[in-house]
């Protein structure tokens, strides 16, 4: 039996445990392939995934290409920002999207999950915070597509200004914030 803290949907319950799958797959070795939908899903208790946080803060489980530097880089912002981090590089990044419910119009190069929430691209650190502080039940994630000069991760250039997208389990997506 799973138990559901206060506030959570059962629907974010079910995308911890699948997240689960995919962490176990990894095994934490880089080069895995994404896991197969419909394969048994571990306990939710043993998802970094579902863990809502550790003595070093939210714990974000990042999975990236192995040769994508600004993926890195977004990986240093978020530890700097207090969140405790487990990256997986991997070649199967699309099937960690696709189990996410990630838009394909707001996808980017590398995808995070933490406290039951999608964290898609190079999004700020003090967003996710905010995002984990507000907890919207009908959110299940948060974008910033593409590759953005000046957001985290891909500082250098003319900084641009960007939208940080929420996006819904059906797939709709709205403004979560400006930057």
């Amino acid at each position: 039996m799973i138990s559901i803290a206060p506030g959570r949907t059962l629907f974010r319950a079910a995308l911890a445990t699948a997240f689960a799958t995919a962490a176990a797959a990894c095994g934490g070795s880089s080069g895995g392939a994404a896991p197969k939908a419909g394969e048994p899903a571990a306990p939710a208790a043993q998802t970094p995934a579902a863990s809502p946080a550790t003595a070093a803060g939210p714990q974000l489980v990042v999975y990236k290409d192995p040769s994508c530097g600004c993926c890195s880089k977004w990986v240093e912002h978020m530890k700097t920002n207090g969140f405790a981090v487990e990256a997986h590089d991997t070649s199967g990044v699309d099937g960690i999207k696709d189990q996410a419910g990630v838009p394909q119009a707001a996808r980017s190069c590398h995808t995070g999950l933490v406290g039951g929430y999608a964290i898609e691209g190079h999004v700020p650190a003090e967003v996710v915070r905010r995002l984990l502080r507000e907890h919207p039940a009908d959110v299940a994630g948060l974008a910033v597509p593409g590759m953005v000069t000046g957001s985290p991760g891909m500082e250098g250039g003319t900084p641009q200004h960007y939208d940080v997208i929420a996006f819904t389990k059906d797939g709709r997506t709205s403004v979560y914030e400006k930057r």
